[in-house]
């Protein structure tokens, strides 16, 4: 093995390129260039290519002809400074498509993968032409070869990966400017670009699955009515499908395997043209909806030591990737796709911040949310609040401005991270999601633990001086079962992905409400509907920044699978043609968001104190068990209670407006019932000094009252269902006044 190793370091000759073809024009002039910025940058005159390598020997850009199909020359760029190697080419435009084989060491016990035989993705490529197409040239080492990953593959990889292309960025972007919602006024609405728009059928077939039927005015349409207020797509850097899905026919429909962090994704592209993804964003801004990118960091499509070389790695694994220190043939896996990015290095974390800031200044967008967050904050190994990603964020001029979301955790230990991301920082609140499916699910003792997700998480958040709003609130994301299967399976059904049902969580705290998956029974579908409600209205009702999946406003079914992260087809996408309970779904989710916006008590920039405030005489919150008294310590630790009530008082909000006013709003009893059997509610008269108004009842089918319902002392809350009563401002203080 030692000797077959020693061969291995020592590559054979990278054959020539082929000559030039009659309709390429060949480039004879080379000037030396700048190592900045990187990437291949158009400034009107010529192309500026710059490339970092800390450990090549040699680069060589290669050209191709405007097919893609042939390499017509190669030019080394010469000039190296600060380990990036660079040149200037002023006979280069916008269009030129290119790609880098970079020559160096291949000893991979030492961390070297370089193979000049395989062309490389440019890191900074703005667009990529073409797709990958499988094939052992792919790969720096012989598949099936005796020593894996320590041999070495002399063919060339060039006819089966894509190319990078030059663009001009030039965009009109006219008076677009970024809505900038406030924390505490977003509503997120998680949305796949293909996933959402591929069955619409007022969108164009030309255009449905792409970003410019995301931009139709029919889908721009449902967003605006709807009422949310932040679109945030699953991953449309550019990405490429794992082979072993090609191979079973499937796709990586979700997007979490990046090969390109500055390129939009070229299969959602209707037009190829970098404009549409522009145009999408302008338009989207104007109908004052904010754009957030689920971004993936953490790990790259390269995977692990036996994954293909397409990018990092050829150009310098030892930098790019965390390496085990004990044997740098491996890789740190943080993730559970075979690498993870090392950001300890300053030249990778330069890259993923020059990532997002073009994001941002060049594409418009306000915000991202960082997959597997916590992979991104490890030093030495451990995940630490004080890391250079965390620094480097927080200073910068432009990001520290845009929203932050993470999914605070990883796959490696001491991931867990919630509610321990820094200032400045919001997180999807997993506990919020298991709370909330436990509690409708009707599992007992979760009541203090439900009080304390539907506040806001201040046990998670308030420590360390943060607010209501760091937390992403959910009950269904991408990952897991949507809301109406939620309702509907007791058992993930995964079937179709090919893994024998292997794949896909466990633990899903779902009911099926007494059928498994499609029933034609009356009395489950109520259920399965009233079930939907209260999961809905419990979300937009509670403190912090609701989060609602694509779809589930319709009922959309994935049909019992919770990790259909590879079928692009009919069971991830969205139908946009509703029966009868899925349009009043619909109906029911819009007056929730309204009612929400309508009312800030639901959306507080601060947690509540249960104390009076301010010499008012008027407590911010009170707890109550059904018979009108207030939750006692002994009334929280009830392991069977499934009822409880709370009183918001509008006038006990104790924050300013935009212009300085006090904020003041109408009081409301929330009363919530998971039990199998109905609860009688006694108002407290201290609280409840007039009457009220019945707005929400999910045990109603739609959840709103016909008309206008006086509500009395005393209310009947039915089976699995929850009640909102307005107390108006006039009711409580006196006198007429009038609702904002």
């Amino acid at each position: 093995m030692r000797g077959r190793e020693r061969i291995a370091a020592q590559p054979a000759p990278v054959p020539p390129a082929h000559p030039p073809m009659a309709a390429g024009r060949p480039i004879d002039a080379v000037w030396p260039g700048r190592p900045h910025p990187r990437g291949a940058t158009w400034d009107g005159m010529g192309v500026n290519f710059a490339l970092f390598s800390e450990s090549a020997e040699r680069v060589e850009l290669c050209l191709f002809d405007p097919t893609g199909r042939h390499e017509v020359q190669r030019v080394e760029l010469r000039e190296r400074t600060d380990q990036v190697f660079h040149a200037y080419l002023p006979q280069a435009r916008p269009g030129l498509l290119y790609g880098y084989r970079v020559h160096g060491p291949y000893r991979p016990h030492e961390g070297h993968r370089f193979n000049a035989h395989k062309l490389l993705l440019d890191p900074y490529a703005r667009q990529l032409v073409g797709s990958l197409r499988w094939h052992d040239a792919l790969f720096g080492y012989r598949i099936g070869h005796g020593d894996a990953d320590l041999s070495f593959d002399r063919r060339d990889s060039a006819p089966y990966l894509p190319r990078c292309r030059v663009v001009d960025t030039a965009f009109t972007w006219g008076d677009d400017r970024p809505p900038r919602v406030p924390w505490h006024d977003t509503v997120i609405y998680e949305a796949h670009v293909r996933g959402l728009t591929r069955l619409h059928p007022e969108v164009p077939a030309a255009q449905r699955g792409t970003y410019e039927a995301l931009a139709s005015a029919p889908v721009i349409d449902h967003l605006r009515r709807l009422g949310v207020t932040t679109v945030e797509l699953m991953p449309v850097h550019a990405f490429v499908d794992e082979r072993h899905l090609v191979e079973k026919g499937l796709a990586n429909y979700w997007g979490y395997n990046t090969i390109g962090y500055f390129a939009p994704e070229p299969r959602y592209s209707a037009t190829g043209r970098i404009a549409e993804f522009k145009t999408m964003v302008r338009t989207l801004h104007a109908a004052g909806l904010e754009v957030l990118l689920d971004v993936v960091y953490n790990h790259t499509a390269e995977g692990s030591q036996l994954g293909p070389t397409l990018s990092l790695r050829g150009i310098d694994n030892a930098a790019y990737y965390r390496l085990a220190p004990d044997e740098r043939r491996y890789y740190e896996d943080f993730t559970g796709c075979g690498n993870t990015l090392n950001l300890q290095h300053p030249r990778v974390l330069q890259l993923l911040m020059d990532s997002l800031r073009y994001w941002v200044t060049e594409m418009h967008v306000d915000g991202f949310r960082f997959d597997l967050a916590s992979a991104l904050a490890r030093e030495l190994y451990a995940v630490d609040r004080l890391s250079a990603f965390f620094d480097v964020l927080r200073q910068d001029p432009v990001l520290s401005q845009v929203k932050l979301i993470a999914e605070p955790w990883d796959l490696g230990s001491g991931g867990y991270q919630v509610g321990n991301f820094p200032a400045g920082w919001t997180e999807w609140n997993d506990k919020y999601r298991d709370t909330m499916r436990a509690y409708w699910k009707g599992e007992g003792g979760q009541i203090g633990e439900f009080a304390q997700r539907l506040t806001g998480s201040s046990d998670l958040y308030n420590r360390s001086g943060r607010r209501p709003t760091a937390s992403i609130n959910f009950v269904a994301a991408h990952d897991g079962f949507t809301l109406a299967d939620l309702v509907s399976y007791n058992d993930k059904h995964n079937e179709d992905n090919g893994e024998g049902n292997r794949d896909g969580h466990n633990h899903n705290l779902s009911w099926n409400c007494g059928v498994e998956g499609p029933t034609a029974d009356t009395a489950v579908r109520e259920l399965r509907a009233r079930q939907q409600r209260n999961l809905v209205a419990t979300l937009l009702l509670s403190q912090g920044v609701p989060m609602l999946l694509a779809g589930d406003e319709m009922g959309r079914t994935q049909r019992g699978n919770n990790n259909a992260y590879c079928q692009d087809n009919e069971i991830s996408w969205v139908d946009w043609a509703p029966d009868e309970e899925r349009r009043a779904l619909l109906e029911f989710t819009r007056r929730l968001v309204a009612l929400r916006a309508s009312h800030p008590v639901f959306r507080r920039r601060d947690f509540f104190q249960g104390r009076p405030l301010y010499g008012s005489g008027v407590r911010d919150i009170v707890w109550l068990q059904p018979d009108g008294t207030e939750m006692t310590e002994a009334a929280w630790r009830q392991g069977q209670a499934h009822a409880l009530g709370v009183f918001l008082a509008g006038e006990g909000l104790s924050e300013l407006d935009e212009r300085g006013g006090v904020v003041v709003d109408d009081s409301f009893f929330l009363l919530f019932n998971a039990d199998a059997r109905p609860v009688i509610f006694h108002l407290p008269p201290a609280l409840a000094t007039g009457p009220g108004e019945l707005l929400l009842d999910t045990a109603v089918v739609g959840g709103v009252p016909a008309s206008p319902v006086a509500a009395a002392d005393r209310h009947t809350v039915r089976a699995r269902s929850l009640v909102l009563i307005r107390l108006p401002r006039a009711t409580r203080r006196g006198r007429q006044e009038r609702r904002p």
